[in-house]
């Protein structure tokens, strides 16, 4: 499979015109004055001058002020592969593994409750499963081992695995294992107070011959929304996310945001969007394809806050960028995971930041830096009343403050560092 080159042009931009220090064209006069923007304006800002970035994360950031004020959170995690093995080639991937690479093909479940609860004493609160696509469907030796163990799938072993974790532990599961049935979604939502699946491009295009999906069928579009549409039917609080720099353009990148909010207006359980930049990997299709650049993704960051709204969280995660501070001043209001145990099994070679240096640079930036839970304070705190089970409810509320943040804040992680 050769590798599908990042084609976005880097001459398009767009800003809103928010800020009384911006100069824009008549064009922003109609933008600026809307409560939201429809999706021909969401689409229409791939299309202005590139000159304007600044303007534009401006006008984002006090998007993010209007609505979520100065507060960036993350969420203190441990990550747990259950397993590697997976039945998509994805061309930028090096978390995939067959059988015959992987040293095991999947954890125990007294690997997954040692680093949970090693997790639980450092003040953890996440445990976040991260896992292959089901493997058991292109690998026997997958379907074997969950066999021996008395599951079918690996979807059922999660279950299993987020039942013991959160009945054994402090720790909250947030699973992530791709694309999922009704009835798969269901079987985590007792134990998940939230779930995940990025849906990274809407764009067909990126499975077309000689794209980085063309080898990944749960990477289509279609698939990967139905998830996410059966979980807000469902009534569970969701993570998802676009990736850019995989080949998509700055349409395309608009695109997809729209998709998300409108599954978004449908529910309002999108409780978390991810813009997150592609990394080139060794020993990959896509190895010599360029990073996606930090103009990029600070253009990208900005639109995801213009697109879809004051309210959302928007986050960035900042284990893949130098300078992470930045998009801060483009419109995100979190950092997502951060884990002083584990390490990003997706991107190895990127280290989280020290806490401590998480906080100085978030508080540089005029903000405040506080520790979350995998979901969000609105969809459990201060008489919510979005539909989660008595038990998960109960373990929220025990587990945080007054406002729905982590109780302890910031001093909980001081040992930590």
């Amino acid at each position: 499979m050769r590798a599908f080159a990042a084609t976005g042009n880097a001459n398009v931009t767009a800003i809103v015109a928010i800020s009384p220090t911006s100069r824009p064209s008549p064009s922003f006069d109609r933008l600026a004055g809307s409560a939201e923007l429809s999706d021909a304006d969401a689409l229409s800002l791939a299309k202005l001058d590139d000159s304007a970035l600044d303007d534009m994360c401006a006008a984002a950031a006090e998007l993010r002020d209007r609505g979520r004020g100065k507060i960036i959170t993350f969420s203190p995690k441990v990550f747990i592969p259950l397993t590697r093995l997976c039945r998509d080639f994805c061309g930028y991937c090096t978390f995939r593994q067959a059988p015959d690479e992987a040293y095991q093909l999947f954890l125990s479940a007294d690997a997954v409750l040692s680093v949970a609860k090693a997790g639980e004493r450092l003040g953890c609160t996440e445990a976040l499963f991260t896992l292959g696509e089901r493997p058991e469907q292109r690998y026997a030796e997958a379907a074997q081992w969950l066999t021996s163990q008395g599951y079918r799938t690996t979807l059922e072993y999660l279950a299993e695995m987020c039942r013991r974790v959160f009945e054994e532990t402090d720790l909250l599961p947030h699973g992530n294992p791709g694309t999922m049935s009704r009835r798969e979604l269901e079987a985590l939502q007792p134990t998940n107070p939230s779930v995940g699946i990025m849906l990274e491009s809407a764009s067909p295009r990126l499975y077309e011959p000689g794209g980085p999906h063309e080898f990944a069928p749960s990477k289509r579009p279609r698939v990967r929304l139905r998830t996410m549409e059966l979980a807000g039917e469902l009534g569970i609080p969701f993570t998802t996310g676009i990736l850019i720099g995989i080949g998509e353009t700055r349409v395309e990148r608009v695109e997809s945001l729209l998709e998300i909010r409108r599954l978004h207006r449908r529910f309002g359980h999108i409780q978390e969007v991810i813009v997150q930049n592609f990394r080139a990997k060794a020993n990959t299709p896509m190895a010599d394809a360029p990073d996606a650049g930090a103009d990029e993704l600070a253009w990208t960051t900005a639109v995801a806050r213009l697109v879809l709204g004051e309210r959302v969280n928007i986050q960035v995660p900042p284990n893949l960028s130098e300078d992470y501070e930045r998009y801060i001043h483009a419109g995100i209001n979190d950092w997502g995971g951060v884990s002083p145990l584990t390490i990003d099994y997706v991107n190895p070679e990127a280290p989280w930041p020290q806490l401590s240096e998480l906080r100085r640079r978030t508080e540089a930036a005029g903000c405040e830096l506080r520790p979350r839970l995998p979901v969000y304070p609105e969809y459990f705190a201060n008489g919510s009343h979005w539909p989660l089970s008595p038990q998960l409810k109960e373990k929220l509320l025990r587990l945080t403050d007054q406002d729905g943040y982590v109780k302890g804040g910031m001093q909980r992680y001081a040992r930590n560092d």
